[in-house]
């Protein structure tokens, strides 16, 4: 790939940094500590810092039609009001599990304003987490089983497919998407990476964006590069990180082509050492623009 020198955007370590998310009208980037319980946002260019500590693990977040951010945490799903420096946090629906052996883990809206999320399976015995998808205030199952650990949700640019990964199970899949009914359908397999960590290992897929040409970004987690996919599965290019755990990534700045990067900090005292930017959001210049963040709408 293309890019410029990696550099540190934001140098404070997160436990578990994930879900960067660039607010275009803030001109910010929001990212969360899960264990930390908290959210963060940065404002890149005066680089005004802010951060929510919650009472729940948040996963995920989304844009809100009506302003402030739509968390996805262990309880449930519920509004965080981002222009008061106090937590004030609007519960919207229940968690639809068993928060003692589940959370939400990673999501995307779509493109009608659907948020959804898929969660982990904490025990990680068998592959029993579950997608979930918030619309206009109601919370429905889309699918379940077959994933113990779900992450790296994607839509094309179109919405006709939706991009997944299982982060277990070193897999990528694609599916067809009908953003009408908010449906999906014909499952295949984008990318099957080594799992064999003897041999071949470049790490397993975590979180993940599609590019405004329509391509899959995907972060490697113990891989420490992000992946290049076309649609068809394609491999085309990659992108060595200081950090060997990155989590997901998002595209920001004014023009969509900055990737603000989030990885895992707590980490084994050798990493840390062999990688000492671990933790810290991280930025990079690429050469292709990402696509606005479609607000969830109630």
């Amino acid at each position: 790939m293309n890019t410029s020198e990696i550099s540190v955007a934001y140098d404070a370590v997160m436990q578990t940094g994930e879900c960067p998310l660039w607010h275009p009208q803030e001109q910010a980037v929001y990212w969360v500590d899960i264990p930390a319980f908290t959210v963060h946002r940065l404002g890149p260019a005066s680089g005004a810092h802010r951060a929510w500590k919650l009472d729940s693990e948040p996963a995920t977040l989304a844009l809100c039609q009506r302003g402030g951010l739509i968390v996805a945490m262990r309880s449930g799903f519920a509004h965080l009001d981002t222009s008061s420096e106090a937590v004030r946090l609007t519960p919207i629906a229940a968690a639809p599990y068993d928060t003692s052996i589940a959370r939400f883990n990673d999501g995307h809206v779509d493109g009608a304003g659907r948020f959804w999320v898929g969660t982990i399976y904490e025990p990680r015995d068998k592959p029993a987490a579950e997608m979930y998808v918030l619309e206009k205030g109601q919370v429905r199952l889309a699918w379940s089983g077959g994933v113990t650990n779900s992450n790296g949700l994607g839509f094309s640019p179109d919405y006709r497919s939706l991009y997944h990964a299982d982060t277990s199970a070193h897999r990528v899949s694609r599916y067809d998407f009908n953003l009408h009914s908010g449906t999906v359908s014909n499952q295949r397999t984008l990318m099957q990476f080594s799992a064999d960590k003897a041999n071949n290992y470049g790490g397993r897929p975590d979180g993940a964006a599609v590019d405004s040409e329509g391509n899959y970004w995907v972060a490697m987690f113990e891989g420490a590069r992000l992946v290049k996919l076309s649609p068809e599965g394609t491999l085309l290019g990659e992108l060595a990180l200081p950090v060997r755990c990155p989590t997901m990534l998002a595209f920001g700045d004014a023009d969509l082509r900055t990737l603000y990067i989030t990885s895992a900090g707590a980490r084994p005292a050798e990493e840390l050492a062999a990688y000492p930017l671990s933790g810290k959001l991280l930025r990079v210049r690429v050469d292709v623009a990402g696509r606005t963040e479609v607000p969830y709408l109630e």
